[in-house]
């Protein structure tokens, strides 16, 4: 969902942008008369930037596998429909070797569209193939 990023620090923050088409397949049901992005695709477009983030600060990122585990304190704050530009933010508040704590922020024209705290694992992709 992540259609360009702005700039990047590893290990610190991510800027990147998600522009909001009328062409979207979720525009079809959520909402008929009214088109409204669906909060949960607000979610996963500030996780996606933050998984970007996280694989750019990882060592040997292609050796992991990072998937969200956890949404805390979401907060929606403004509708977004077609035509909005998302900048999404993301900020690496803590990282361990297991998991990473990353705070998200979803703007459109400077008002905040969405903030909250996203964990997400970090799984060894060695270990998940000797699980099989």
């Amino acid at each position: 969902m992540v259609d360009r990023v702005l700039e990047i620090n590893p290990g610190k923050s991510i800027v990147a942008i998600k522009n909001v088409t009328c062409n979207e397949s979720f525009f079809e049901g959520h909402f008929p008369q009214v088109k409204i992005m669906p909060g949960v695709l607000i979610v996963e477009a500030v996780a996606q930037a933050g998984g970007i983030l996280l694989y750019h600060s990882l060592p040997e990122p292609e050796k992991k596998l990072v998937v969200l585990s956890k949404i805390q304190n979401a907060k929606f704050r403004k509708i977004v429909v077609p035509g909005d530009q998302l900048r999404l933010e993301a900020e690496i508040i803590k990282f361990r070797t297991r998991f990473c704590h990353v705070r998200g922020k979803a703007f459109v024209d400077k008002e905040i569209a969405l903030e909250g705290d996203i964990i997400a694992s970090v799984l060894d992709l060695e270990e998940l193939n000797e699980q099989k």
